[in-house]
């Protein structure tokens, strides 16, 4: 247990009518004793009492006091929380009256939940799981955050590593005993079981991206050629005018972002420059930045006008099982009440509309809506949510892969070590083994006083 005392605001900065300064660590009690005159209320009840800054006696507010004593706290640790006032004077004469006490200092990012890592509290999934429900802005990214702050995606992998754990007990007894009544091929006979679970981890490797994109949001470029509407289609998602819209061709040169919610799912709508043949450098470079994106876009959205439908032949390369064709501007000949949707490529989703004239708007977002929600759907098995995660289990498959391999040949001790090593990674995720080389990644994004 470290011998600092923290402290930092556990609410939002600025004005307010309630602000919550947290404390945590070995001194929080008598630190809280020192601000007060009158006896601090039990532990878990609410007491109104004075704040005096102990060096001149100065008010500094009345605050609620609430004390959780270790190790029944969420650090840990001896924990103290003052509610008070949420004025900027009232905050800096408590910190300024807090940093003259020794052993007490500002907590660092993140500091709060990594010692309640330390004390056994929370594994990293768990503690990853709060840094992403302070964050989560839509309620895809609240559910899949409030899951894994729960431990559902660590008691899986925790089960996984049980599993490894029983099959590696097994191995090292065949080899440590070797002249004990031990039944033989041992690696033979666990390695059915090490199939399975390679091809549930396999499995859970395969989910496309789900948590990760949940977690940072999915991304949809809009393609096409100059004029056909990109702007526009871009303005009316976001409800604003994000975009400029001109009849100029080549209005929009670089790429124009707007996140926003769909459906309860994140989701950014890239505007990019007209795919053309451009007539100077930097039109060239917003081409050439278009054609990049597309290829990297979780979902492309490519637009033409009912004037010439048809995608350009250059598209297919680009073009991607799922993706929109968008005939726009459908308005312009009364002819044109609709544009055929079957289409020769299976892989287009071809809808007709006029964003100008507001036909076809609310099919397409439907539909949209729809296919966001299918592929970031959060009801089922939890999801990986992490680049970190996915290494740890694609280096645990590899070990996994690898004991086949030895055990094929009979090689105890290899296989022993193919299985110890796959026990190490899926503890990293976790943090069942020495991690201390990833904590500053884990909590180095969080925010002061969580």
């Amino acid at each position: 247990m470290s011998t600092d005392t923290i402290f930092a605001l556990a609410s939002g900065r600025g004005k307010a009518g309630v602000a919550v300064v947290r404390l945590s660590g070995p001194g929080a009690v008598a630190s809280a004793a020192a601000l007060t005159a009158k006896k601090l209320p039990k532990a878990r009840q609410a007491g109104l009492r004075e704040l005096r800054n102990p060096t001149n006696n100065s008010l500094i507010d009345q605050s609620l006091i609430l004390i959780f004593q270790a190790p029944d706290s969420f650090t840990g640790e001896d924990v103290v929380e003052f509610h008070l006032h949420g004025g900027p004077a009232v905050l800096n004469m408590l910190y300024e009256a807090l940093l003259a006490m020794d052993g007490l200092r500002i907590a660092e990012p993140g500091e709060f939940s990594r010692r309640a890592f330390e004390q056994g509290k929370l594994d990293l999934t768990e503690a990853e799981g709060i840094g992403d429900l302070v964050n989560a802005e839509t309620a895809a990214q609240h559910a899949q955050a409030l899951r894994q702050m729960r431990g559902e995606l660590g008691q899986i992998y925790e089960a996984w590593r049980q599993e490894l754990i029983g099959a590696l007990a097994h191995l090292e007894a065949d080899i440590d005993f070797p002249d004990e009544d031990l039944p033989g091929g041992v690696a033979a006979a666990v390695a059915p079981r090490i199939a399975d679970l390679k091809d549930a981890i396999n499995t859970h490797l395969a989910d496309g991206h789900r948590g990760e994109k949940i977690r940072d949001g999915l991304d949809v470029v809009i393609l096409g050629a100059p004029n056909v509407g990109k702007s526009s289609l871009l303005n009316w998602l976001a409800r604003r005018d994000a975009a400029i819209v001109s009849d100029i061709a080549g209005t929009t040169r670089d790429i124009v972002e707007v996140p926003m919610d769909l459906a309860g799912y994140p989701v950014t709508i890239a505007d990019t420059a007209g795919l053309r043949d451009a007539g100077d450098v930097i039109e060239r470079e917003g081409v050439r930045r278009a054609a990049a994106r597309a290829e990297t876009a979780d979902l492309r959205i490519f637009m033409t006008t009912a004037a010439d439908p048809e995608l350009p032949a250059d598209y297919a390369d680009l073009l991607k099982p799922g993706d929109y064709h968008l005939v726009n501007k459908i308005d312009l000949d009364r002819s044109i009440t609709d544009i055929q949707r079957e289409t020769s490529d299976p892989r287009q989703n071809r809808l007709s509309l006029s964003v100008t004239a507001g036909k076809g708007l609310e099919e397409f977002l439907s539909q949209l809506e729809a296919d966001v929600v299918a592929q970031l759907d959060v009801s089922g098995a939890p999801a990986l949510t992490q680049l970190r995660h996915r290494q740890a289990l694609e280096d645990c498959t590899a070990a996994l892969a690898r004991f086949q391999i030895a055990a094929d040949t009979l090689d105890p001790e290899l296989a022993a070590e193919d299985i110890r090593l796959a026990v190490r990674s899926l503890g990293r995720i976790t943090g069942r083994v020495d991690v201390e080389d990833i904590l500053d990644i884990v909590f180095g994004d969080f925010c002061i006083g969580k």
